[in-house]
């Protein structure tokens, strides 16, 4: 009821059915993308395959491992009669695919084709032909192979940009090998972190084993992701799947198209979470960035100047909102390429110039060998409000812990303990103060307000870290 100037009314009825939205129709959309999405099967040699088990053994491991289930006895092999012979083909998997340019380039995903022998593609008029492999990249698990075909009915690819949470999804797929199958359901999250170099969207679409490679597709009858895993404790769909941002794949299989692999840059920094206590302690205000905890010897990062505690704040002019945006960013820049990064030191901002390198394979890191014994210098003990013994690093340490200065943890009890230190750090700043020596370091202390917290870098092995203290109980 409506009261003004005095006036009684009754305000117009609005009828339900104008509130409410209805459901949306896929039938349209099934008849656009449908005749786009194909169902891919894979065969491997026998030889080619470990001795430990039969083909089938082999492919229901890989699925228990893929979704993060524990694996089950599996009774052992088949007499000798029944199994297959040397050099013969065997079925291996069975997933999804979608054709991405009409002379017969399609989109899957790398772990559909891993190991694969021979790849068929099956299209819905139910033509089938061999595929060969262009490439494939397991750190985005995108895939791209073709098959000699022509006029075939490609997809549209749609801005991801635009998709926003809540929005209704589809997608089409093999799921258990049933060949066309529609599942639909809304996005529940984008940028949802999983992987490095993957922010993936998350969605409700019913996603199970045979969707992998698969589109995800908007109301607008674009293909925005590609389906790549879900999270399960059963094995089966529990209302989360993880996409492939179509604009990730992309720029992923363009490189694979024209050069069969994938290049990215890299500066040579191992990184981490900036804490929000950190971030207060340091005065850079709110969490964001990237912690340095080390930097490689001879790397791209060090002939910059970047050092073991910078926190990395932008990256050619783009914000680092949490640690796993760097290695996206750096790793979709052309090795080469001149960039800035910015970093925060000591209470400061600076831009630093670096030339981005090529990623490399993961190497295995060599051990040290020990060194010889040395007497332990005479410990301060002028930190002890803080619970801390430290000592003059010897030549061998500070080779060891690769630093030109600092100052090594004898003792770390109370406070100091409590905030993590223990023997054999080494700390290299204290109250944003860089500290080479014993003496440089008891000056710092000094002046410090011994009732506040305090800031520590510190190095343990090869990580750099922060460490606030908090004197008192």
């Amino acid at each position: 009821m409506l009261i003004a100037s005095g006036v009684v009314g009754f305000a117009p009825v609005t009828p339900a059915l104008a509130q409410t939205r209805t459901l949306p129709d896929f039938t349209d959309l099934v008849d656009q993308v449908g005749p786009s999405v194909v169902n891919i099967r894979t065969l491997e040699k026998v030889a080619a395959r470990s001795q430990q088990g039969t083909p089938g053994e082999e492919e229901m491991l890989e699925f228990f491992k893929r979704f993060g289930l524990p694996i089950p006895n599996i009774p052992r092999q088949a007499p000798r009669q029944n199994r297959p012979q040397p050099d013969e083909e065997q079925p291996r998997g069975v997933g999804s695919g979608f054709i991405l340019t009409s002379d017969g380039v399609i989109m899957t995903n790398a772990h559909v084709v891993e190991g694969a022998d021979e790849v068929l593609v099956t299209l819905t008029d139910k033509r089938e032909f061999k595929a060969r492999i262009i490439g494939s990249d397991k750190r985005t698990d995108v895939a791209v192979v073709k098959i000699d075909a022509s006029g075939l009915p490609a997809v549209k690819v749609g801005d991801v940009s635009r998709l926003r949470v809540g929005e209704w999804v589809m997608a089409i797929g093999s799921p258990f090998g049933l060949e066309n199958t529609v599942t639909a359901g809304i996005v529940s999250a984008k940028q949802r972190d999983t992987g490095d170099y993957l922010p993936f969207i998350q969605t409700d679409v019913a996603i199970n084993p045979g969707n992998s490679g698969g589109p995800l597709i908007n109301m607008r009858g674009e293909v925005v992701g590609i389906n790549s895993q879900i999270y399960s404790r059963s094995g089966g769909f529990m209302g989360i799947s993880f996409s492939i941002p179509m604009d990730e794949a992309v720029r992923v299989s363009d490189q694979l198209r024209n050069a069969g692999r994938v290049t990215r840059g890299r500066i040579g920094v191992q990184i981490d979470q900036v804490s929000k206590e950190v971030a207060e302690s340091i005065g850079l205000g709110k969490p964001v960035g990237a912690l340095v905890r080390a930097v490689e010897a001879g790397s791209p990062a060090e002939k910059a100047g970047v050092e073991a505690g910078d926190i990395i704040t932008k990256f050619d002019g783009k914000a680092i909102e949490k640690s796993s945006d760097l290695p996206r960013l750096v790793g979709s820049t052309k090795p080469g390429t001149k960039s800035v990064v910015t970093v925060f030191r000591r209470g400061n901002s600076k831009d630093l110039s670096v030339v981005i390198a090529e990623i490399e394979p993961d190497t295995a890191v060599a051990s040290k060998a020990p060194g010889r014994a040395e007497t332990k210098p005479k410990a301060s003990t002028a930190a002890q409000v803080y619970g801390l013994a430290v000592s003059e690093l010897t030549d061998a340490q500070k080779k060891e812990a690769s630093v030109k200065g600092g100052v090594r943890v004898e003792a770390a009890v109370e406070a100091a303990g409590r905030a993590g230190l223990r023997e054999g750090d080494v700390i290299t700043q204290l109250a944003n103060t860089e500290v080479a020596s014993v003496k440089e370091f008891d000056a710092v202390v000094a002046k410090l307000d011994k009732s506040k917290p305090v800031n520590v870098l510190f190095r343990r092995g090869e990580w750099t870290q922060y460490a606030v203290i908090r004197p008192g109980k």
